[in-house]
């Protein structure tokens, strides 16, 4: 989605706001832009494209001034261009904006300005705040901001500054992400954390509904009543080099390649002394558990996917019915909920605007809220009952992975401690997982060690068109997954679906050398998975199988078998996507595909 930064203080605007936002690439963008108050006027940058382009406009024509926004931006209203990028400014340039979310009534509030007089320059929904502000402003620039929000209907995260305000930069939030970074004689707003470690750790977290005004030397947040509020700062522990490429080609393989330690941070952290479960501060008694008679798990893309694993692990050990749903879906449907529904939202970012609205809309009607995310201070996790964070560190790959493995075992931890609880599984089932989850971590380093044959087979797929994947059980869910990964990053058209549903309508899509790939990792399930592998590959396909060491029986049926080590079934998941993930990598870098950034997408999606 779009990223935003802000400074105000001693240093060159445009050298912070240029640094913060190549920091915020990964959320995408098609276009960047910047307005720098200079004392005397609004200078505004923007183009269409990357943000190299306006990077390189200001070292030709460089601006001084100390206070400025920027922005990326991730087209909603309005195709890419120079015309639409931000900042917007209302008539005499004296107001300039910039916006991430979404105005859901700009329309009409537009159509009020434009009897009024007001002549619009771009196609998009920010442009109205502008003018909005204009409108309501009669020389104090906070009095204004507050009238305009009282007639938006939506998503925003703003960053505002006036010509008349030299010394002043004020933000607001309301279900969008938005920071403040707290410096010494320098303050900052950002979309996101990134933005601003290169100058500070200290941040204050802002709440729905506030408005922050800062100069140089202070920060004061106020409610939505207008009311001061005090906030206590937030200290962030995490190493800026964190989130960078750390020697690799591209975040996604370093990404991919972190995930021995990801998912090995996210078990030990959450094990006492005995190798118990100890879930944070979550206290999910037996009591609990026994007044509950539906489990939600809800989330969007991978960490739906993620959640499809979950639902299994829950029912299979715990014998809880579950149900998983996407989040753009879930509330729109009126699921049942009440105080004895426990919800289970998944979301790396913590901020996806679809998940975060099912995780309030289910909140009202009385269920418990269990979020699983990896960022501490997150709107989501902010608001949920119950947080469980996975270790995963910065993600940012558009296209999750290590983000999908974590989620993965901190779902298999939950359902375990919820059987144990309920005593729905026996001490020796629940040791056992847990020292195989423990062997999770050497497996997937394994499996990475051994890449070089996964390559191959991408140079040998890198031209097709089309993909299919297949699986049952626990590997349709990894199935999925997989041809998500592919498609994101290659733009290869790929479709999951369950082998067993081959039969009823899907295989007369197979066609000769047409890829498919199937994941058979599961026992029970193995010899009704070659069976469908015999029967694509009879009509010309080329089949890819992901299955466990030892099964050679696979070999009959396929043309290339990728092996991961032996595995217990049930957690065979967090392994068999790790050759999918890498497939992926290697097609979409063969093919000459931006692997980071893939066109169109954003690394979190703060718009519904």
């Amino acid at each position: 989605m779009c990223g935003i930064v802000g400074y105000i203080g001693n240093k060159r605007a445009t050298d912070v706001l240029i640094e913060g936002l190549s920091k915020l690439e990964y959320r995408g963008y098609d276009s960047a832009g910047a307005a720098i108050n200079t004392g005397g006027n609004l200078e505004v940058r923007k183009f269409k494209g990357r943000l190299a382009v306006l990077e390189e406009n200001l070292k030709e024509y460089p601006v001084d001034g100390n206070l400025g926004i920027g922005h990326t931006r991730w087209a909603t209203h309005g195709a890419p261009s120079d015309r639409n990028s931000h900042p917007h400014l209302n008539m005499d340039g004296t107001i300039a904006v910039v916006h991430n979310g979404i105005i859901e009534n700009y329309m009409e509030l537009k159509e009020e300005l434009m009897s009024e007089g007001v002549v619009f320059k771009s196609e998009t929904d920010t442009e109205v705040v502008a003018h909005l502000i204009d409108k309501y402003y009669k020389g104090d620039l906070l009095d204004a901001v507050y009238k305009a929000m009282e007639k938006l209907r939506g998503a925003y995260a703003l960053g505002i500054t006036c010509k008349d305000y030299p010394d002043t930069l004020i933000a607001a939030r309301k279900d969008s992400p938005l920071i403040v970074g707290l410096g010494k004689e320098e303050n900052f707003i950002a979309s996101d954390i990134p933005a601003i470690l290169k100058y500070t750790r200290d941040v204050y977290l802002l709440e729905n509904g506030e408005v922050v005004v800062l100069t140089k030397d202070e920060v004061k947040i106020y409610n939505q009543n207008r009311e001061e509020v005090k906030r206590d700062i937030y200290h962030v522990t995490w190493d800026v080099e964190a989130a960078s490429k750390g020697g690799y080609d591209h975040f996604m393989i370093k990404e991919i390649n972190e995930q021995p330690s990801g998912t090995k941070e996210t078990l030990v952290r959450r094990l006492d002394e005995n190798k118990k479960i100890k879930l944070d501060n979550i206290n999910l008694t037996k009591e609990d558990l026994d007044k509950i008679n539906k489990v939600y798990i809800v989330a969007c893309g991978t960490a739906y996917h993620a959640g499809l694993v979950g639902r299994y692990a829950i029912e299979k050990f715990a014998k809880i019915p579950v149900e998983t749903d996407v989040a753009s879906e879930f509330r729109y449907r009126d699921p049942f909920v009440d105080e004895n529904t426990l919800l289970i939202v998944v979301s790396q970012s913590g901020e996806t605007a679809d998940t975060l609205a099912a995780l309030r809309e289910a909140k009202s009607k009385g269920a418990r809220i269990l979020a699983v995310t990896n960022v501490v201070g997150s709107s989501i996790s902010r608001e949920a009952d119950d947080v469980f964070y996975t270790w995963a560190g910065p993600e940012i790959a558009v296209a999750s992975t290590k983000a999908y493995t974590t989620q993965l075992v901190s779902l298999y931890m939950i359902a375990l401690d919820m059987a144990i609880k309920k005593g729905t599984i026996t001490e020796e089932f629940y040791n056992q997982v847990i020292t195989d989850l423990g062997n999770i971590p050497s497996k997937i380093e394994e499996i990475i060690n051994n890449s070089d044959k996964i390559e191959k087979i991408a140079e040998e797929i890198k031209e097709a068109k089309n993909a299919f994947y297949i699986g049952r059980g626990l590997d349709y869910y990894v199935a999925m997954e997989g041809a998500l990964k592919i498609k994101e990053i290659s733009y290869m058209h790929a479709e999951a679906f369950a082998a067993g549903e081959l039969k009823h309508g899907t295989i007369a899509l197979i066609e000769e050398n047409i890829p498919v790939v199937a994941i058979a990792s599961q026992s029970e399930l193995f010899e009704k998975m070659v069976s469908n592998m015999e029967e694509v590959k009879a009509r010309g396909a080329y089949v890819i199988a992901v299955a466990q060491e030892g099964n050679k029986e696979v070999e009959k049926a396929a043309d290339r078998v990728i092996y991961i080590p032996k595995v217990n079934d049930i957690l065979a998941s967090i392994l068999t996507v790790i050759p999918l993930q890498l497939l992926s990598y290697y097609v979409s870098v063969k093919r000459g595909c931006d692997v980071d950034k893939p066109r169109n997408l954003a690394k979190s999606v703060t718009v519904e």
